[in-house]
C-alpha cells in the first residue's frame, strides 16, 4: 500500500533524468533501466519532472504518460515525488491529481516565476493548496535562482502554519545556509511541527547542509550511491568520513552543476554507467563536443584514482 509523504522523510530522493532518444522522443526502455539503476544505488526515494528532468520540455500529455509509466515501473518499491509546477494552476492541479492517482507520494511545487513580493508567494501557495486539496502532501521547492521568487524563512513559516499538507522544504536558495538553519530551528517538532528538509543545488553544499540539520538530499547527481553513503555516514555521526568521501567526488559534482551545460554531462555519465542508452538532451539543449568528452574522461579517471587511494572510496566500493 502506498505511503503518503510526511515530515519523517529522510535520505536521498534522486531527481530522475528524462531519457530521450537521439531523435528527441522519450526513450521508454531507458526509463525502465534508469529506474533500476537508481534503486540499485540504494536511494530512499525518487523525484520525477524536476527542473533538471527537463520537465519544461514535455507537453502536458507527455508529462502525464511519463508519470504513469514511471510509477508503474517503480511499483511502490520507494516513494516517488512528482514535480507539478506550472504557470497555470488548473494544469498544475490536473497533473498533481494524475500523479497521486497513479501512486505518487506527494507533489512538488515551486512558486510561480516572477512573483514580486513574499506576500504574493504566500497567497499563491494558499491558492495552490486549496486547489490540490489538503490531503495531497506538498513539497515547497525553493529555487529562486530559476523562479526569481525569493522567500524568507519567516514568510515560509507562515505557509507551514497555515497548511498542514506542506510537509517538506526543498532547499536550493544560494547562499541559503542561514535560511536552512532558521527553518530547522523553527520547525524542530517543539517550537512548531517538524518539516522535512531536503537539499539540492546538485549536491554542492551537502556536508554543510547536513551539519545544519537537513534530513537528506534531492538532486540528480550521476553517482547517487555516493550521496546515499554520505547521508548514512552523517546519520551515524561519522562526519569526517562523510566529508572525505564527498570531497573525492567534489570536482565532478562541481562540473556537473554548471548551468545548462551540466545536464549534458550528467546524462553522458549515466550513459557510460549503463543507466540510459543515449545522452541526448531534448532541444534546445547542449551537446558535448570532443573537447568536452575528453575533459570528462580526465575527471572520471582522476575520480577513479582518488577512490582507489582513499579509505572512504574503498568502503563505498565494498558497500
Amino acid at each position: 500500500m502506498r505511503q503518503l509523504l510526511d515530515a519523517s522523510a529522510k535520505g536521498v530522493y534522486t531527481i530522475s533524468a528524462t531519457p530521450f532518444t537521439d531523435a528527441g522522443d522519450i526513450d521508454w526502455p531507458s526509463v525502465d533501466s534508469l529506474i533500476e539503476f537508481y534503486l540499485q544505488c540504494g536511494v530512499q526515494g525518487l523525484t520525477v519532472l524536476g527542473m533538471m528532468g527537463e520537465a519544461q520540455k514535455l507537453g502536458d500529455e507527455e508529462s502525464a504518460e511519463f508519470t504513469r509509466h514511471f510509477l508503474r515501473r517503480v511499483n511502490g518499491r520507494v516513494p516517488v515525488i512528482v514535480g507539478v509546477s506550472n504557470p497555470g494552476t488548473a494544469n498544475l492541479v490536473k497533473l498533481g491529481k494524475i500523479a497521486m492517482d497513479a501512486g505518487a507520494c506527494g507533489a512538488m511545487v515551486a512558486p510561480l516565476a516572477g512573483l514580486k513580493t513574499e506576500a504574493q508567494i504566500v497567497s499563491y501557495f494558499a491558492d495552490v493548496v486549496a486547489a490540490l486539496g489538503e490531503k495531497i502532501p506538498v513539497i515547497y521547492q525553493d529555487y529562486p535562482q530559476s523562479t526569481q521568487a525569493d522567500i524568507s524563512a519567516q514568510s515560509f513559516l507562515k505557509i507551514v502554519d497555515a497548511h498542514p499538507s506542506v510537509v517538506m522544504f526543498k532547499h536550493e536558495d544560494c547562499p541559503g545556509l542561514k535560511k536552512l538553519t532558521q527553518i530547522r530551528k523553527a520547525c524542530d517538532g517543539v517550537t512548531r511541527r517538524y518539516i522535512s528538509i531536503l537539499v539540492g543545488n546538485g549536491g554542492l553544499y551537502v556536508p554543510q547542509e547536513l551539519a545544519r540539520g537537513a534530513d537528506g538530499i534531492m538532486t540528480g547527481f550521476a553517482y547517487p550511491e555516493m550521496l546515499v553513503a554520505v547521508c548514512a555516514l552523517f546519520a551515524a555521526g561519522r562526519n569526517d568520513e562523510a566529508e572525505d568521501l564527498f570531497d573525492a567526488y567534489l570536482p565532478l559534482v562541481r562540473h556537473e552543476q554548471q548551468p545548462g551545460f551540466g545536464l549534458a554531462v550528467r546524462k553522458e555519465i549515466l550513459r557510460r554507467r549503463g543507466a540510459i542508452r543515449s545522452a541526448a538532451v531534448r532541444a534546445p539543449g547542449p551537446k558535448l563536443d570532443a573537447v568536452d568528452l575528453a575533459e570528462l574522461d580526465r575527471l572520471l579517471s582522476r575520480l577513479e584514482t582518488r577512490l582507489r587511494e582513499s579509505v572512504a572510496g574503498r568502503r563505498l566500493a565494498v558497500a
